[in-house]
């Protein structure tokens, strides 16, 4: 199938037909989408032979790399076997009893219950109801209130963007529903700069429990936020903003949520990132590399005070045709055995991460127009500033983030915008060699990038 056209007739189809996320159809139809044809280990190529640097794992996904036999095959025996059949009605089936197991293992203790989704944004809707109803079932329907962060990411669903901070989501669609509350995202460099990141942790962490005052601890249901913010920019909180936020929440009694959909699996150099962060949440929500985007699958994370109200509280009337699906359960079986088992998240703990960290560092610091460096294992960012020296970032947000990632691709590496922070995270199956040859290309394009700064007269 992927020879049977040429990369324009395939455009051309893809302009006519594919409606693309987060994508403004008329200017993409213009340009002609990118065709991606084939990927092993970190590498990508398109349909005119060109081999790219994957510098963002797909969509922070693809931890285990492109191009895995095992995962494949071990998909083919599964549909020979039962292709597909619900966990609804008493039934289970031994792909989705095997993965549930595994998961229990690498999973935090006190994790022993998990609810099948297929994305990200699915575990996020249905940590929104499960909590909910965490609540009524203990007589205090009231209490269904949940805060989320400014430039928070939770999911594109109806709920997820609700509970999410990203305004430009909120102004499509009429959100966010009712009964989602949001306060400031815990980012040192824009908003703790009178003080040391770990006395701006702790006064970010009051603004959890000045909402939660705010709101009424008994209308609260949770608090919710992602270990290290991904898509709003690799914000990596302060030490103490974390263990703060947990003692806030177990004082007013409001449950804590993890959204690990991005940093699960290894991304952070531990399993999850709440083991870097250091804190316990009472759920949390995955997907993404789960599965290492091989096939569509979520899973949500049921700590045991919340399970065990939910095994004693009747149904729970919540579900997917395609919860548990037994050919994508195999698959993420596969996976998570892999990182386990093939050491792949134990190198980006030891090895590979704090290799990156370092040589991001070196590669990064001493541009004009780059700060606040940082990262934590396979998961990094910078933030494109107008004045290095002020901390002046650019008046129109944004514009030097996409001018600055058009370059890159430009230049066959994938590395992302989120605003104007540019954030990295490469499969965890990239070497120290690989990480060299992905920063070399990155710190020449910063070069080009910093020159048409001063083209355009945009520094500062």
């Amino acid at each position: 199938m992927q020879t049977a056209r040429t990369t324009e007739q395939w455009r051309e189809l893809d302009a006519a037909h594919h409606l693309h996320p987060f994508t403004d159809p008329h200017s993409l139809n213009q340009q002609g989408a990118r065709v991606i044809t084939r990927g092993e280990g970190i590498h990508l190529w398109d349909s005119e032979g060109h081999k790219i640097i994957d510098g963002m794992a797909g969509l922070w996904c693809v931890n285990i790399g492109y191009g895995r036999k095992d995962l494949p095959e071990v998909a083919r025996r599964q549909m020979e076997d039962l292709a597909y059949y619900n966990t609804f009605f008493k039934t289970t089936h031994p792909a989705v009893v095997e993965l549930s197991h595994l998961l229990s293992e690498v999973a935090p203790e006190g994790f022993r219950h998990i609810f099948y989704t297929n994305s990200g944004s699915e575990s996020v809707d249905t940590m929104m109801r499960m909590v909910r109803h965490f609540w009524a079932v203990q007589g205090k329907p009231e209490k269904k209130v949940l805060i989320g962060r400014w430039n928070g990411y939770h999911g594109s669903t109806i709920g997820g963007a609700s509970l999410g901070g990203m305004t430009y989501m909120h102004e499509q669609g009429d959100l966010p529903i009712p009964g989602i509350e949001h306060v400031e995202q815990p980012w040192w460099y824009k908003y703790g700069k009178d003080m040391t990141p770990e006395e701006f942790g702790l006064a970010a962490a009051r603004w959890v429990e000045d909402k939660i005052l705010e709101v009424g601890p008994e209308r609260v249901a949770a608090f919710v936020g992602e270990p290290i913010q991904g898509a709003g920019g690799v914000i990596i909180p302060p030490s103490t903003y974390w263990p703060e936020v947990e003692r806030i929440c177990r004082k007013y009694d409001v449950l804590l949520v993890a959204d690990e959909v991005i940093c699960g699996f290894g991304r952070t150099g531990e399993w999850f990132g709440q083991q870097t962060m250091g804190f316990h949440p009472d759920i949390f929500t995955t997907a993404k590399g789960l599965s290492s985007g091989y096939l569509p699958i979520g899973a949500v994370f049921v700590g045991d005070r919340v399970a065990n109200v939910l095994v004693a509280g009747g149904d729970f009337n919540h579900g997917f045709t395609y919860s548990g699906h037994p050919v994508a359960a195999a698959v993420a079986h596969a996976n998570v055995k892999a990182l386990r088992d093939e050491g792949i998240v134990d190198r980006v703990k030891n090895e590979t991460g704090p290799y990156m960290q370092e040589r991001w560092r070196a590669t990064f610091g001493n541009f004009d127009h780059v700060d606040d460096v940082r990262g934590v294992g396979l998961i990094q960012g910078f933030t494109l500033v107008r004045n290095k020296a002020t901390h002046e970032l650019f008046p129109e947000w944004g514009t030097a983030g996409t001018m600055c990632r058009d370059i890159f691709f430009e230049n066959n590496l994938i590395m992302r915008a989120c605003g104007d922070h540019i954030v990295a995270a490469p499969p965890l199956v990239i070497t120290k060699a690989e990480i060299d040859e992905m920063l070399g290309v990155a710190g020449r394009c910063l070069e080009r990038f910093e020159k048409v700064v001063r083209e355009k007269g945009m520094a500062g």
